[in-house]
């Protein structure tokens, strides 16, 4: 059988200085760091000597952005896919992490009734089943070789918990996708056999401000 290995990648570091909930918002381009971050992952790679022959990411500006110095190194064009998508979100647009009390006033109350879909967002379900759909479409194209799949952090951690037969439900807290990670599932054949993490930007996400939780060394955006 062929081995195939797809790396999911988290977007670099995004100019946020209001905190707001960007989510699906257009706009929102990476901040000086967040660029570094991306050229990190994109050194990464081919000091690695990394087979990357595809270049894919979400349609949102952050992710492209981050692709963008992978798909130069190995002068590959960057393909959209919209299943990449973050997660959507009812307190988009809010600055929920300069704030916090907005998640505290009675008008939010009637969106936490079912933390487990979750039902102040897209269900879970949904992203597990559109990521599993783009992680395929990346095998496919990659088969036999490597490529790098660029998204945001709840997808690729709800995708990550769905190949591990995790629930998908999860504390924000707990998610390990930090800054420009790397969450790489290598396939034989159509056969998923391994799952690895690494962060080869880690030094400058310990210097960033991030605006969503887990359980990296970025600070949350106050």
């Amino acid at each position: 059988m062929e081995t195939t290995t797809i790396h999911v990648m988290r977007h670099g570091e995004v100019d946020n200085p209001d905190g707001i909930l960007y989510g699906r918002l257009p706009g929102y381009a990476l901040t000086e760091r967040g660029h570094q971050m991306a050229q990190r992952v994109a050194d990464y790679f081919t000091a690695q000597g990394a087979d990357i022959t595809y270049v894919v990411a979400s349609p949102l500006l952050r992710a492209q952005l981050t692709a963008a110095p992978t798909a130069a190194a190995y002068d590959l064009t960057i393909a959209t896919d919209p299943r990449l998508i973050e997660a959507s979100n009812v307190f988009e647009g809010l600055p929920v992490n300069s704030d916090r009390s907005v998640l505290l006033r009675p008008s939010a109350w009637k969106y936490y009734r079912n933390p487990m879909e979750p039902s102040w967002g897209e269900p879970y379900a949904d992203i597990a089943s559109r990521m599993k759909a783009a992680l395929s479409a990346a095998l496919r194209h990659a088969r036999g070789h490597e490529a790098l799949v660029v998204s945001h952090q709840n997808p690729i951690t709800t995708l990550t918990r769905f190949a591990q037969r995790q629930p998908l439900a999860h504390s924000p807290m707990s998610r390990h996708c930090a800054l420009a990670s790397l969450t790489s599932f290598t396939f034989d054949g159509a056969t998923l056999v391994d799952i690895s993490y690494v962060e080869p930007a880690a030094d400058l996400v310990a210097q960033a401000k991030d605006m969503t939780p887990g359980d990296s060394q970025a600070q949350l955006r106050r």
